[in-house]
């Protein structure tokens, strides 16, 4: 009985550590999308034109290239609800482990809270 307890530790402690890498996942995808996004036209009225550019309004992607850009964000955010499903899902999936009220599975979360987050 003892190995099924340190199988379910281990397991515990696997689900934190993933939990803390979709987190991490999860806000380096934000952070895409962010990029991804179109500039407002009115940052591209701050912006000098580059050089040898003889019309603004052919190279800015807001008037142009909306459509493509606004795919780009739509994909992101897809990305992001995903993540964010798997994410609430093992974490509701921890906090059940951890309301069984055993010392060493709570001690497994945490060891893979702390591991996950350190990596």
């Amino acid at each position: 009985c003892a190995a099924g307890m340190v199988l379910s530790v281990l397991v515990v402690l696997l689900l934190s550590v993933l939990y803390e890498a979709l987190k991490m996942g999860k806000a380096v995808l934000l952070r895409r999308a962010l990029l991804a996004l179109p500039r407002s036209l009115s940052q591209e009225a701050l912006t000098e034109p580059q050089e040898g550019d003889t019309n603004p309004a052919q190279s800015s992607p807001s008037v142009m290239g909306f459509s493509i850009l606004s795919h780009r964000w739509f994909r992101y955010h897809v990305g992001q609800t995903l993540f964010h499903v798997v994410q609430v899902v093992l974490g509701y999936m921890v906090m059940l482990a951890v309301m069984s009220y055993n010392a060493w599975i709570f001690l497994g979360a945490i060891a893979g809270s702390t591991l996950g987050y350190f990596v």
